[in-house]
């Protein structure tokens, strides 16, 4: 486990974005692990800028993004699969058939989840996957548990994720009560991983993850197995280490 602390927001995403972009020219097809949310958004204008200078080619590039909310098309203006198109694919010259996302109006959300963990297994596993954290420490959409998921799956979120999620909507009634998440397994199969964290109100779970034990109950801490995670946090999130 490494910890890299840095002033705040910007700084975190400025790392955030070189160490993507190492890992993009270091190997030009690289599978990358993608999250959403308001923390990996400076991340992603780091990137579409570094492409602009055309340091960096997404020509070859496969992506895996983290949870999609079910019950969402991907042209919805809340959905994730909208996020990543006007955040970041819309901008650098990936090729979008290589670009996965969780079908959130599926039919049948279990034939979905297995099929999303056999594509990923197909294409080689994760080379990086980019996390973001909850306040409960939920990464993903692996909501705190009596036993740690392990593929992709069908979520119920928690109301306190569903608050949170509400700054994105007109109304907390907006906000979709599931998502098909990526579960552990293939977040844990990646070769590297970071995990991106700003703000105060991120402190606690940023403790409990890297000091506490090891539960399901703080989902992020599972991260403590793992062989090569980086965690990239701003003074604020880092307080209470």
């Amino acid at each position: 486990m490494k910890i890299i602390k840095v002033k705040d927001y910007e700084s975190m995403s400025k790392k955030a974005a070189f160490i993507l972009a190492s890992q993009v020219n270091i190997k030009d097809d690289s599978v990358l692990g993608l999250a959403t949310g308001s923390t990996p958004l400076g991340m992603y204008k780091e990137i579409i800028q570094i492409y602009k200078e055309r340091l960096i080619d997404f020509s070859n590039i496969t992506t895996f993004n983290l949870d999609e909310y079910y019950g969402l098309s991907g042209k919805d203006h809340q959905s994730y699969r909208y996020y990543m198109n006007q955040n970041l694919f819309d901008h650098i010259n990936i090729d979008k058939q290589n670009t996965f996302i969780p079908n959130g109006k599926t039919d049948n959300p279990e034939l979905e989840s297995n099929n999303y963990d056999k594509l990923v297994e197909e294409k080689g596993n994760i080379d990086l996957q980019v996390l973001g954290i909850g306040s409960n420490a939920h990464i993903g959409f692996n909501e705190p548990d009596e036993k740690f998921a392990s593929g992709t799956h069908l979520v119920d979120l928690n109301e306190e994720t569903i608050k949170a999620n509400s700054r994105f909507f007109n109304s907390l009634d907006e906000v979709p009560k599931k998502a098909i998440s990526m579960g552990m397994r293939n977040i844990m199969r990646a070769k590297k991983i970071i995990l991106l964290a700003s703000g105060i109100d991120k402190a606690e779970a940023i403790k409990n993850t890297i000091k506490g034990d090891i539960i399901p109950e703080v989902p992020a801490s599972i991260l403590q197995l793992h062989p090569d995670v980086t965690f990239i946090i701003d003074e604020e999130a880092a307080s209470k280490l």
